[in-house]
Order: C-alpha cells, then structure tokens, then sequence
C-alpha cells in the first residue's frame, strides 16, 4: 500500500479509502446491502492490504452503516490506527431540523454518529452536499466549534459546484474558521466534467480529492449491457449509469480493449487511470466481494502508457453538470421539512 499526505495537512492516509455504504441494513431499494457477518471478511482484507481510510455517513442504511462501521474497526485495531469518516445533511428525521447543515442540525447529527460509531471523535467529518437554505457562515461556524470541541480532527467536503465550494474556503478562511480538507466528487472515466473547475480548485487550495464511484457504480468493471445484482435492483445505480450519455458504452469497450490487450480486470483499468490522475488522493472503494479490493489494489502497480490513456480518454462525450448538487435536487431529497407543524390557532 502507498501513503501520502492529506491535502494541505499532517494527516497520512492510504492511496484507497474503503466505503462503507455498502454495509448495513438491505431494504427494497438497496438488496444487495451486506450485513455484519457477511461485512468483517471485507474489513479484514481492506485492513490486511493496508487501507487506513473508511469512509460511511448518517444517511446510510439510516445509521446501520455507521454502526458495523465502527463495530468491525474496533475488531480489528486500536482507534488510532484507522482514519474515520462520516458525513452528514441528508433527512434523518421529519419536520424541521431533521436534515441540512444547520447549527442545531450539526451538533444533533454529530453525536448520532460519535454513538453509533462507538467513538468520541471522528477524523474527518464532511458535508454531504451544499445547503441551499442555510447561510454558509453559520454552517462553518458550527463546524469549526466541533472542531475546537475534540469531537472532530478534520472537515471534508462533497459534491457540489465548484463556485460553492470556493466561497466556503475563502469564508472560512476570512474568519479564521476550520477550512476543508478534503472533497469527495463523482470522478471516473465515464464521468468527468469535475475536471474542468473542481479538481483545478483542489490542487490551486491544497485540497485532497477523494473519488467517490471510481468505477462508474460498476459500469466501467464489465463490458457494455452485462448485470449484477446491484445494477439490476438500486434506483439510485439505474438513474445514472444505465443510458450511454457521454460517451458511456464507447468509453466502457475502451477500457474492454486495454484490459484484455493487458490480460487484467476491467476494473484495474478504470482504477489505474483514476489513480494516475493529478490531483487525486484516495478513490472510494465501495466493495461486496474480495475482488473489488483486490482489484483495487492490484491496480495501485499498474501504470497506463500515454498512448492507452489517450485512448481511453478519447471516447468520453461532456456531460451537464450532474443533477444531484442542484437546488432542485436537494428539494426533491427533502432537504425542507417534509411535515410542518400545525400552528396554535389564536384566541
């Protein structure tokens, strides 16, 4: 395993994080969740290949997530040897308060986690996605007191526009506040357009990049049409990666081609390239099988020559800006209230 620092901080950490919303409780959009026995071989060969880095959040499996998280951690080492993550803004709850990044929000959701986590602190704490209905200096404010507290070592980010993630940096650092470390972005082959504005940002700001979906939910680990359980039965899977915008099926027998040239996985293609990337820290390894670590992994040795980048680049088609870090997004998530309470009639 290879380490380096994280971001513009002394925080060391392995060059592959494990994703943990593959574990918890399954339900009727997610089946192919996995439980806590079938969870520990996975956290055992992760820890085993030297990944230092697991990275849940609130929102998955509703907390169950977080809970064989850090269950399974505690199995396998003393508290300092691993680098926790969680996140936080999605509804928990219904009514007001029950989700964004709000003061009240932020100290709720915290402790949550700490206590399912089984932790008093957390390694880096991240927002899940930029709240259109908060004002950003009290989200920051309320993250550095967190900060200051013990309750958190660090602060990340995820998805969002560039422009957002630039005025929290440059709040923050106006009022000397706890500034980001990290950004997690939806970055693979397939899907690439936070290389025009996000990733430039990051490496202007010291900003480690954490890829999350490094291999397309699956798409770029199987040629074109081929399913998996996964594939078939997550909405979430189907809405962005079953159509061939962008370039999809011409990228995906790209990355088919160089594989069997090279007599390796798919899988170990779309990583190495994602690996070599300027810029990149850690991608996000959402595994359910021994050989999605391992191939991730192997592909930690593999080094693409120009002319097989060249060519796996030179299928992608731009894409709009993803749907899911819009205003409107975050409405149909239920970012507001999804129940008012009803107000005291007057006397």
């Amino acid at each position: 395993m290879e380490y380096e620092p994280f971001g513009n901080s002394g925080l060391e950490v392995s060059r592959l994080c494990l994703g943990c919303m593959s574990f918890g409780v399954a339900d009727a959009k997610r089946p192919w969740v996995l439980g806590f026995d079938e969870a520990r071989p996975l956290f055992r060969q992760a820890w085993d290949s030297g990944i230092n880095v697991y990275d849940t959040a609130n929102i998955y499996g509703l907390g169950s997530s977080e809970e064989i998280t850090g269950a399974l951690l505690r199995e396998l080492g003393k508290r300092d040897d691993y680098v926790l993550a969680t996140k936080l803004y999605n509804r928990m709850s219904p009514g007001p308060n029950g989700a964004g990044l709000g003061r009240k929000a932020i100290f709720a959701e915290l402790d949550k986690s700490l206590s399912l986590l089984g932790t008093d602190y957390v390694d880096l704490y991240q927002i899940h996605r930029f709240d259109y209905f908060t004002p950003i200096e009290e989200t920051l404010e309320a993250l550095h007191d967190v900060v200051r507290a013990g309750k958190v070592r660090y602060l990340g980010a995820s998805s969002m526009y560039a422009w957002q993630f630039a005025k929290m940096l440059f709040t923050a650092e106006r009022h000397g506040w706890t500034r980001f470390i990290s950004m997690q972005s939806e970055v693979h082959l397939a899907m690439r357009e936070e290389e025009r504005e996000m990733l430039p940002l990051c490496a202007d700001q010291g900003v480690a990049i954490m890829p999350w979906g490094p291999l397309g939910g699956g798409l770029l680990t199987r040629p074109w049409g081929e399913r998996t359980k996964r594939s078939s039965t997550d909405t979430w899977n189907k809405l962005m990666y079953d159509d061939a915008e962008g370039g999809g099926k011409a990228v995906v027998d790209a990355v088919e081609t160089i594989a069997k040239a090279r007599g390796l996985p798919m899988a170990e293609i779309a990583m190495a390239w994602l690996l070599q990337k300027p810029g990149v820290t850690a991608p996000i390894i959402g595994a359910t099988k021994p050989a999605h670590i391992a191939d991730a992994v192997a592909a930690l040795a593999v080094n693409l020559t120009t002319d097989e980048v060249s060519a796996l680049e030179a299928a992608y088609r731009p894409r709009a800006a993803p749907a899911y870090i819009s205003k409107e997004a975050a409405i149909r998530a239920g970012r507001l209230p999804q129940s008012l309470p009803t107000p005291i009639a007057k006397t």
